[in-house]
């Protein structure tokens, strides 16, 4: 059985759809899936032994000049390819317009979340196969609900995560400093989208001391020039050779590299803590202003840290309390507590 899967993005909606495929592989021996995603996430799908031919789409690059002649021929050039398979069934893991407008250009039946469970209900009245799923639910859980009733097998809400990565050849990537040797290091992701989901400097830097004293060495990724400031301001902080910042930002796969081999990771609410979760590193993950509840890191080895305001999903504080009260249940000893529970 060969079906084409369309999920394009997020990097955490990518990642949440591991399980659901590992799931389909245990129930369904001879599976094939391709796999239509976002250019830019184009290399994560192989990851997971189920998935063979990968199509890289440019939807948010065409959405922008979509009647420019060699936008045209862009899209003309993807669904000829694409479209060279017949496909048992085509599921749309999204439920958006988007991502409907692609699934009903492929070549098979298409099937999908129901009118009360897509994101964008109109989308799935262009369906064929329609499913409900609640809403009020994690998004890795929900995406397995909709793949067993869309391949028909059987599945329970308490089954175990697994995310089934293909990743026991996963080296310690070369640009680490040679001298830490085969010592274990944690890796703090430090880097968010909102100013209000940051946890403070100094609270980076007092976690910085008490593992370098625990006996942790710490690789600081960036991902842009304000992070790597930070990075680099945090790495000042420790003594020699206690941190490491890269001194060219990583490549996805290099960083995924890292993580796998980490002996821990502590991460605010960004999508490389969704990385970490489907490689099953232990991490912590600090969730200030926002909830996991729906769509958070989730695995066997992640504890979720949240604080009273992560509920609330704020961009800015209102006041100089609420920003105090964002970070209860966030402090340094919470923090490293959890991780030594974990490693």
């Amino acid at each position: 059985m060969r079906i084409l899967l369309i999920k394009m993005s997020s990097m955490g909606d990518v990642f949440h759809t591991f399980p659901a495929l590992s799931d389909a592989q245990a129930a369904i021996p001879d599976l094939t899936v391709d796999w239509v995603v976002e250019k830019s996430f184009a290399e994560i799908p192989k990851w997971h032994p189920v998935v063979d031919k990968v199509y890289p789409i440019e939807l948010r690059k065409w959405r922008k000049d979509l009647f420019n002649r060699e936008t045209r021929e862009a899209i003309k050039a993807f669904f000829e390819e694409v479209n060279q398979t017949r496909y048992d069934l085509v599921l749309d893991a999204q439920g958006l317009y988007k991502s409907m407008w692609v699934g009903r250009r492929a070549n098979g039946p298409v099937s999908g979340f129901d009118f009360k469970s897509a994101r964008e209900p109109l989308a799935s009245l262009f369906y064929q196969h329609k499913y409900p799923v609640a809403k009020d639910q994690h998004a890795i859980l929900r995406l397995r609900q909709l793949f067993a009733q869309a391949l028909n097998y059987a599945f329970d809400d308490d089954q175990s995560i697994v995310y089934g990565l293909d990743t026991q050849a996963w080296s310690k990537p070369e640009e680490l400093p040679a001298e830490w040797g085969d010592e274990g290091y944690l890796v703090f992701l430090h880097g968010t989208t909102w100013e209000t989901k940051y946890w403070p400097e100094e609270y980076w830097v007092e976690l910085l001391h008490k593992v370098n004293q625990s006996g942790f060495k710490v690789v600081l990724p960036w991902g842009n020039d304000e992070e790597y400031q930070r990075a680099s301001r945090l790495a000042d902080s420790a003594e020699t050779g206690q941190a490491w910042v890269p001194e060219r930002m990583l490549s996805l796969n290099v960083i995924a590299h890292l993580l796998k081999n980490a002996k821990g990771v502590v991460s605010v609410d960004t999508g490389l803590s969704h990385v970490a979760a489907a490689l099953e590193v232990p991490m912590v993950v600090l969730y200030r202003v926002t909830d996991p509840k729906l769509v958070g890191a989730n695995g066997r080895q992640v504890i979720c840290l949240k604080s009273p305001c992560a509920e609330l999903y704020l961009k800015q504080f209102a006041s100089d309390e609420q920003r105090s009260e964002s970070l209860k249940g966030l402090s340094v000893d919470d923090v490293f507590h959890s991780l030594i529970e974990q490693i």
